[in-house]
This record gives structure tokens, sequence and C-alpha cells, in this order.
């Protein structure tokens, strides 16, 4: 049982290793991604008789038949909400989906590594690390000279968030801005952006710095859309993913100039060039691309309401004897089962979440085939409870350290909502901040809701990037708060 997490946690680290691909050739062994081209100068002797030093010029040359060959495509990205992410031990992200996409269409296995930033994607595509940039490049002359632009061109502008609930005023000018308490981190792209936009408007905007460590650009979104700050200010991809958990915010009003963006290539890959702007034009393209925008920018991810429903004479669900049966398995109360269950589909075996998970304890489709059981199999109410309960098993060997019992079910709670990988890099998190790596409250549940934060999730001690923790966060608590009042009133 214990190989269950370890090959779950190997499935999801990408390799850490630097690999550098020179001049290829589809005739040489695929596990040979270099030949070397060198270029020897002449030796040149002057009258004088001084030697010039021998030169050597390495070039990358892979290219679309070389991949082909080897059946495998780099790309890389960074970790983010709307490029790439893990949840519940899955990858995801609109990036990383339709680079997947291409990839099959193509035949090739992906292979994913992440940069510690921006200016690294060209780099490491530059040094043969990575074969194509998967993630929104701005497009400018001078890169032009270096790299091709190919694929889907985006044309993204930074937006103003401002609370949308009936009987708001909402703002449609710039100009309205003058007066008003807008708030943005410091340092950051945003407030240089709202910086230079008060100077273009002869100043009047109250540019409020938050220098809290533990909020993040997504948090201010939900700051606005609770009413405890009016207005803040993200890229529009990120601001329209947040649309989708909040439904009362307002992504409209554009605050800069639009800026093109497309991913791009080697200059000495303009087969491969092609072949994405073929795939990203054709009807096969088009379909992907839409598929996977509704994923990410339409589809609801607000979580089922955190409500507790009322229990009467003891009886929680329909499925009240199937949690008995199978809370005998893991050891737990079986009224904390029902409380999973609720969170997960409200009682509903034929739910599917935009992210894929099935069944009355929302499990993945993946997790459920490394499990034995197929996704069809899921919608079966006593199939799936004891899926879950399978799961939490292992999730929880996977805290054989943790010795307090209480301890133990908020760690497997929060391991089943996000994914062990998640909990073991805010556990490290929480270890290096001075915190009890196995305590939850007030030290590893910090540091979960801290893995929204760049200047976190890329720490070094981190292995599995962003996450929305404070979606963690609240399902441990949530979970917790309901199990107990089912408890007392069955």
């Amino acid at each position: 049982m214990e190989n269950f997490t370890t090959a779950f946690l190997s499935q999801m680290e990408s390799s850490s290793g630097i690999y550098v691909r020179l001049i290829s050739d589809t005739s040489l062994l695929p596990s040979i991604r270099y030949s070397y081209g060198l270029l020897f100068l002449f030796f040149l002797y002057g009258c004088n008789g001084n030697k010039q030093e021998e030169k050597e010029d390495v070039s990358v040359f892979v290219d679309l038949p070389q991949l082909k060959a080897e059946g495998e495509i780099t790309a890389v990205t960074l970790y983010s909400s709307t490029s790439y992410f893990q949840y519940k031990m899955q990858p995801m992200g609109y990036e990383y989906d339709l680079i997947n996409d291409f990839a099959k269409s193509q035949g090739l296995k992906l292979n994913i590594k992440v940069a510690e930033n921006p200016a690294r994607l060209i780099e490491m595509l530059e040094a043969g690390e990575a074969d194509v940039v998967a993630y929104p490049i701005p497009i400018n002359n001078k890169l032009k000279q270096e790299v091709i632009y190919c694929g889907r061109e985006d044309i993204s502008s930074q937006v103003l968030i401002q609370r949308a609930n009936k009987g708001d005023k909402l703002l449609t000018d710039v100009t309205q801005l003058i007066d008003k308490n807008v708030y943005v981190k410091p340092n950051t792209k945003y407030s240089e952006r709202l910086k230079n936009l008060d100077e273009e408007l002869g100043g009047g905007i109250h540019i409020q710095k938050v220098e809290n460590d533990s909020i993040a650009t997504e948090d201010l979104i939900e700051m606005v859309s609770l009413g405890e700050i009016p207005y803040t200010i993200s890229d529009d991809n990120t601001a329209r993913l947040n649309k989708t958990y909040y439904w009362n915010i307002n992504v409209d009003l554009k605050v800069s100039f639009p800026q093109r963006s497309s991913w791009v290539v080697r200059k000495s890959s303009p087969d491969l060039a092609k072949a994405i702007d073929e795939w990203a034009s054709d009807k096969t393209g088009k379909h992907s691309f839409k598929a996977v925008t509704k994923r990410y920018f339409e589809l609801s991810k607000r979580p089922f309401t955190a409500d507790i429903p009322e229990v009467k004479n003891g009886h929680i669900s329909p499925y009240d004897p199937l949690f008995k049966k199978h809370a005998k398995n893991i050891g737990w109360d079986w009224q904390l089962l029902a409380s999973i269950s609720y969170q997960e589909s409200h009682f509903n075996p034929t739910v599917v979440s935009w992210a894929g998970a099935e069944g009355l304890m929302g499990i993945m489709p993946n997790t459920a085939k490394a499990l034995g059981v197929t996704p069809h199999e899921l919608k079966d109410p006593d199939t799936g409870i004891r899926t879950g309960v399978d799961c939490l098993r292992r999730f929880r060997q996977g805290f054989s350290e943790i010795t307090d019992p209480e301890e133990k079910v908020k760690f497997t709670l929060a391991a089943y909502n996000a994914g062990i990988g998640h909990i073991y890099d805010a556990q490290r998190l929480a270890r290096k901040y001075g915190k009890d790596p196995n305590k939850w409250d007030n030290n590893v549940a910090e540091y979960i809701r801290l893995k929204n934060d760049p200047e976190y999730y890329n720490d070094p001690v981190c292995k599995h990037g962003y996450l929305r923790g404070s979606e963690t966060y609240n399902y441990v608590r949530e979970v917790l708060e309901r199990y107990h009042y089912y408890k007392k009133k069955s």
C-alpha cells in the first residue's frame, strides 16, 4: 500500500535533471540527442607569426523530424493558475492542456519542465533544455530575431477587478479611478502600471500598497469579491479564471494597452513552428482550443456551498448504510465520510467537476484507475465510496510521522483535496520558517494557503508548484465542521 503514494508522487514530479540537445539526425539512435557541429577556423598566422586560437561554434538544431524520431517533445512553462499546476495529483493548466493536445496530435510524449521565472523560459529554450516555450511570450521585434513565434496569438491586457453585486456602480472608464482606492502588491507589474496610469491621468488615484507577504494577487481578487477592498488589478486571464470562482466580480475595464503574445520555438525549428501553427488553425485545433478555454475560463469552479444541511431523525443521506459499511475499513466515524461526500458532490453520484473528479467522493479518473476502478464504476455509490476510502487510507499512510489522530485526519483530508505532494511542500515550508510540520492549524495550514504566492511556490523546498491553497484550507475546515454537526445530530 505504501507504494501507492510513492507512485503518485513519482508520477507527478518532473525530472530536475537538465540536458542540452544539439545537432541531431533521424538516422541516429533515438537516445542520442546531439551531434556536435564544430566549426574549425583556419589557424591564421600573421606576418609576425602570432597564432590565433581555434574557436568552436556549437548550435542547437532539433526540429520536428528529430522529435518524431525520438517520440518526445519537451515544453517549458511556468507554474501559475493559468499555465501549469497540479491538482489532486494530476497535471493541469490552460497552457499545459494545449501543449499536451498538440503533442498527442503529433504522436509525441510530452515532457514538461518548469522555469523559475519568465527570463529563464527563453534561456532554457536556447540552451536546448526545451523544444517549445508553452507560455505566452510578448511579441516584440527584437525577440523575433532570436526565436519563431507560433501557435495561437493571445491578446491580453491588465484589467480592473471590481465588485458587481446588485446596486454596485461599475467603473467604465479609467478616468473614474481618480479619488478611488486601488490595492496592489508593491514592486509588481500591476503596481508599475497603476503608477504610470496615475501619471497619465495627472494624479488622483489612491494607490494602496499591500505589504503583507501572505497576500497574493488572487487573494486581493477574493477580497474584492467579499467587499473587503474596492479594487485591484490583474492580468485578464487571471481575472477571467477567478471570475469562475467569484460570480460577483467584474473584469471588463482594461487599464493597459493590449499586448500580443504566443508560444515560441528556436529559429532552427521551422518545421515545429509550422506544425504548431497548423494545429492551432485547423478544425481539430479550434475544437481543442474551445474546449480548453471553456474548462478554465468559463466553467464554474465555485465549490459546493459550505452550508450544513438539516439532519432529520439522524438521517443524513440516502447512502448512510454505505458510509457505515465502508467506514470500518478506515476506522473513522461514518459521519466524516458523509461530510466528505457532501463537500465533494452534495450526495450526487453522477456529478463531474470541472477538473474531472467523479462520483459521490469526487475521485479523479486516473486515481480510480490506479485503484483498479473505471470512471463509469465510480458512479455506482457503493464503488465510489469504497474507492474514496481506499484513497483516504493510502494518503493517511503518507503521514506516519504524525501520531496525533486528530492531526492525522486533518492532513489526510488536505491531501485528499489537493494531492499529497502539495501537503509535503507546505510541511517543508513550515519547517523552514520555524513552524511545526506535524500540526495543521496555525502551522502547515498557513503555508498551504501561501502556495498561491510565487514567492512560496517557487521556493526551492517546494516540488509541486502552484496551488490555490485557500481552497484546501477551507476544505479541511468545512468538512470537519460539518462532521461534528453530523455526529451530534445522528
